[in-house]
């Protein structure tokens, strides 16, 4: 895809979508931020305020009418605006399920409805549910454990549907725990990684779930952006209507990841090697294990991550020493 084209980034002013919409703008394309504000934060793209290139439009995906006027003009559009979270879901499955589902639609519509806009959508690694297989491979996904999970897997269904029934040029991306910059750690329904670095550098004791040998293929922001990016660019014929992992493809246990970031933050406050760590009750709807393999992405969008987890954890260790206390 060339430079300077009209780029629709759902969700643009959260965590993943502003990385998305700066390396956007950076290659040269012009983009609409399209973000209700319920998860996203005006401060994620402030810096870019200035910039003719770039258009924030504060709206909602469960409005169609809204997400239709967004979409029209549009070269492609990259759809990240969702409610994540397993917990939140459990706790308010209507809510996820008016976002994550019906908001999807309402982007399928749009593109199908405004000239077949290109579509690249995330999916999530919660779909593989309760299967026990590592690694996990695209197809052979287990039964969900959580309203997030079957919303992201009934929006892998439209998906394909709308290509196989409409031609519509979609593809997906299962992001597997995504961390990095700009990933609120307060709340309720915060990730893991950014939580054990604010309660460390609070000297507060991080609180595990269960024993903390549960792994996880823990992904840097800077890989998923790649990722969108190779989605977007891709020409390959067998990418349409398809969904990719997009991960490291290495797994590291909780426990092992809070030790690290103990370990890398106390070099610089001593004081946070001496924070101990709290086990608690296990989570429903938790997956026990995850491992992404990456070779299909790899060989039909042409995707490796460029960041492993240290990399990721030395580029985002110093934003929240730098912005959170």
């Amino acid at each position: 895809m060339s430079p300077s084209r009209t780029i629709l980034v759902t969700g643009g002013a959260g965590f993943i979508g502003s990385h998305l919409c700066d390396a956007l703008l950076e290659a040269g394309h012009h983009v609409r931020c399209f973000d209700n504000l319920a998860t996203g934060k005006r401060e994620n793209i402030a810096h870019h305020s200035a910039n003719s290139r770039f258009r924030f439009i504060e709206a909602d995906i469960r409005n169609a009418a809204s997400v239709h006027q967004a979409v029209s003009g549009a070269d492609a559009v990259l759809h990240l605006a969702a409610l994540g979270s397993v917990p939140r879901s459990i706790d308010d499955p209507l809510a996820s399920e008016a976002a994550n589902l019906l908001g999807f639609l309402n982007v399928l519509e749009a593109c199908r409805h405004n000239g077949h806009v290109r579509l690249v959508y995330a999916s999530s690694s919660s779909v593989y549910g309760d299967s026990k297989a590592l690694p996990k491979r695209e197809g052979e996904e287990g039964r969900p454990l959580s309203p997030y999970a079957v919303t992201k897997l009934m929006d892998e269904q439209y998906a394909w549907m709308y290509h196989h029934m409409f031609s519509l040029p979609v593809i997906g991306l299962r992001f597997f725990n995504v961390f990095g910059e700009r990933q609120d750690p307060n709340g309720a329904y915060a990730a893991a990684i950014p939580k054990f670095i604010l309660r460390f550098l609070r000297h507060e004791s991080p609180q595990v779930h269960g024993d903390g040998q549960q792994s996880r293929d823990f992904t840097y922001v800077g890989n998923a952006v790649q990722a969108m990016i190779a989605g977007m660019q891709c020409e390959h014929p067998a990418a349409f209507g398809r969904v990719f992992n997009v991960a490291c493809g290495e797994r590291f246990a909780l426990l092992d990841v809070v030790n690290e970031l103990r370990d890398g933050l106390a070099i610089a406050d001593p004081a946070i090697a001496q924070v101990s760590i709290e086990h608690v009750a296990e989570r429903p709807g938790d997956v026990r294990d995850s491992l992404a393999d990456t070779s299909l992405a790899e060989h039909v969008l042409g995707f490796k991550a460029g960041y492993d987890l240290r990399a990721g954890m030395e580029r985002a260790v110093p934003w929240y020493q730098q912005h959170w206390k």
